[in-house]
């Protein structure tokens, strides 16, 4: 079977240090507009001092999506994925908007 490379047409920034990791979304007041973050390396996330909602789409190191969890709603939590080793975070809708499905690979 021939996996399906993705690209996703937003911009996408990288938070691949810890105080970038760290901080994420946090605090931002705007809600994401064709833009994403991705946050590297990361297999779970929570939704502390968060203004809004979003998708969180979970990759393997291969960029295979594992995992998707659309609305994302503040102060929630997501445990550990299982062998994720990414996590991009993209306005709520996004999944569905893209047609984004589990196995697909992503190319950042």
């Amino acid at each position: 079977m021939e996996q399906l490379m993705r690209t996703i047409p937003y911009s996408i920034n990288l938070a691949d240090s810890f105080f970038k990791r760290l901080k994420g979304l946090m605090f931002r007041k705007d809600r994401l507009v064709e833009e994403g973050l991705w946050i590297i390396p990361c297999n779970s996330i929570h939704m502390c001092f968060m203004n809004f909602e979003i998708d969180a789409v979970f990759l393997n190191k291969e960029g295979q999506i594992i995992k998707m969890i659309e609305a994302l709603r503040p102060w929630g939590f997501v445990k550990p994925v299982k062998n994720a080793y990414s996590v991009i975070e993209l306005p709520t809708g996004t999944v569905t908007k893209l047609g984004l499905q589990k196995g697909e690979i992503i190319k950042l």
